[in-house]
């Protein structure tokens, strides 16, 4: 099969959608195993050009890049326009996988997409106008592909009752973890014991709640904040016992999980909660939302505290560091059970069925 995969939002540091692309790819590509010929393409910005071949380094992929000026302009139009089709563009395809970002025509092949979650439909005033209206326009085309893939259940469940997908077509594919996170390495030091969470800035993470679970703690211990600044009402993340640190790499982000006495993670709502997982695998334990939509996530190997509740919050990080080491053991084994080889395989199969 000729499979043509969407990456354009790799053009874009990488965060949990881009990260998920990149992954899955990877397992795609791992899973086919030379037996399928996988095209990584996107219309990109020209500084494109050179981000994505960066996310892709060392993946035995094709690589069909577009260079427009405008491109987010580009791929917006081509869509809701309906022409050309894909394959003036990219040639013959049994297969096309696209993203958040684009759905242009196809005139054959198994249609597939991904879709992380449905916060601009079911929590608009958690997103920008511009978000909301690129994922609407991307929900209604749903409707049209063979295959909807989702990162977890719950995200399966909220895509077959709210965009009337047909759940033969939805096929759960849990994400996977990059090798960067594992409890073997070097630990980041803060001077002292400190809390971790990691997210961006804008309010459907929660972190305002958080910086007032943290202040009913007395400061002990110092809260870490790993993630850029997103939108919105920024939450009040700042004194002698907070540090802000911005935007970290897969590497330092792995020091500073195994560095800390506990992740929290009280995010309201989540497609899965990818943070959730990566904070297992490194060997610490965690604080996560009670909301159902992390429950995969979670399993049975973190404290959950309702995520609008300061005070259950800092009672569960307390909890959490008293209960360290059957947490870690517990968390250790949960990460184990995610792969993006697994991804992959899920990815593949499924063509390869919609295909016969």
């Amino acid at each position: 099969m000729r499979i043509v995969f969407d990456v354009s939002p790799l053009s874009h540091p990488l965060t949990g959608v881009g990260n998920y692309i990149r992954g899955s790819l990877g397992g795609l590509v791992e899973a086919a195993a030379g037996r399928h010929e996988i095209v990584a393409f996107a219309p990109t910005s020209f500084a494109g050009r050179k981000t994505i071949p960066a996310a892709l380094s060392g993946l035995d992929v094709e690589l069909k890049l577009v260079p427009l000026p405008l491109s987010q302009r580009w791929r917006d139009a081509w869509s809701r326009g309906g022409r050309p089709s894909l394959e003036r563009v990219v040639g013959r395809l049994d297969v096309f996988h696209h993203s958040d970002w684009m759905y242009p025509a196809q005139s054959g092949g198994v249609r597939a997409t991904t879709i992380h979650d449905l916060v601009p439909l079911r929590f608009p005033e958690w997103t920008t106008a511009k978000t909301q209206s690129m994922h609407n326009a991307k929900y209604a085309d749903t409707r049209t592909c063979d295959l909807v893939f989702v990162n977890s259940a719950y995200t399966g469940d909220d895509v077959v009752e709210r965009l009337g997908v047909d759940p033969s077509r939805v096929k759960v594919a849990r994400p996977g973890l990059k090798p960067e996170f594992r409890a073997e390495g070097e630990r980041s030091d803060l001077g002292r014991p400190y809390a971790l969470t990691v997210a961006t800035l804008e309010p459907r993470k929660n972190l305002g709640t958080l910086a007032k679970a943290h202040r009913l703690l007395e400061g002990e211990p110092l809260l870490a904040a790993a993630g850029s600044s997103g939108w919105g009402e920024q939450p009040l993340l700042s004194g002698p016992d907070v540090v802000r640190l911005g935007f970290v790499a897969d590497e330092e982000l792995a020091r500073l999980y195994r560095g800390a006495a506990v992740a929290v993670y009280p995010s309201r709502f989540e497609g899965f909660g990818m943070p959730i997982v990566e904070a297992m695998a490194c060997g610490v334990p965690v604080v996560a939302s009670s909301h159902p939509s992390m429950d995969e996530a979670a399993g049975d190997a973190a404290v959950r505290a309702n995520p609008d509740d300061p005070a259950e919050i800092a009672t569960a990080i307390r909890e959490a560091i008293d209960r360290r080491d059957e947490l870690v053991a517990r968390g250790l084994a949960h990460a184990a059970r995610f792969s993006w080889r697994s991804v992959g395989e899920t990815f593949l199969a499924a063509y390869e069925e919609a295909a016969a």
